[in-house]
């Protein structure tokens, strides 16, 4: 079963009408061809234009979907449908750039274990030293707040009375310390 020339300059007109067509126009032969193939049963069946239009717009979006979540430039989120969006190597301003990590289990080797709780041990000593030399600074406390229960700098500044700069001094303070321990 063939379409004929005026159905398939209609699928042309509603691919290309598309919202999704747009930034995608390299996938053109792709979704014509996946429009045609989904509604090549009903085009034939359906005389009127009138009422063949509003179906073919429904099956275009939904292969135009189809193509782009095959071609790895759209995924299913929680809110729906969401491009994936591709970034130039040659843009300046990488600050804008919303990056999302999937949580996975990798499984550690033993000698990556014990190199884990090695470096843990290093970093609770240095803690605990920068804590003795400076205990008005609170960095065990604040090391723990942190770290151990997860608050918020503005949760800790609240916690012990500090404001929000200054805990994120004493943060940043501690992790250099760490850092220049840890070379």
């Amino acid at each position: 079963m063939e379409l004929a020339q005026d159905k398939l300059d209609l699928i042309e007109k509603i691919v290309k009408s598309n919202k999704k067509f747009l930034n995608n126009e390299d996938l053109y032969e792709d979704f014509f061809n996946e429009t045609c193939k989904r509604s090549l049963a009903m085009v034939n069946v359906i005389t009127s234009d009138a009422a063949l239009e509003p179906y073919l717009k429904k099956i275009a979006t939904t292969s135009i979907i189809s193509v782009l979540k095959d071609t790895g430039r759209l995924r299913r989120t929680k809110d729906g449908y969401s491009p994936i969006v591709e970034v130039s190597l040659d843009s300046k301003d990488y600050s804008q750039i919303e990056i999302s990590y999937n949580n996975f289990l990798v499984e550690q080797s033993p000698e990556d274990i014990v190199i884990h709780q090695d470096i843990l041990s290093k970093i609770a000593t240095y803690v605990h030293k920068a804590n003795e030399e400076e205990p008005e600074k609170q960095y065990l406390q604040i090391y723990k707040l942190r770290y151990q229960n997860g608050m918020t700098q503005n949760e800790i500044s609240e916690e012990l009375g500090l404001s929000q700069s200054e805990v994120s001094k004493r943060l940043f303070k501690l992790m250099k310390k760490i850092k220049q321990s840890l070379v």
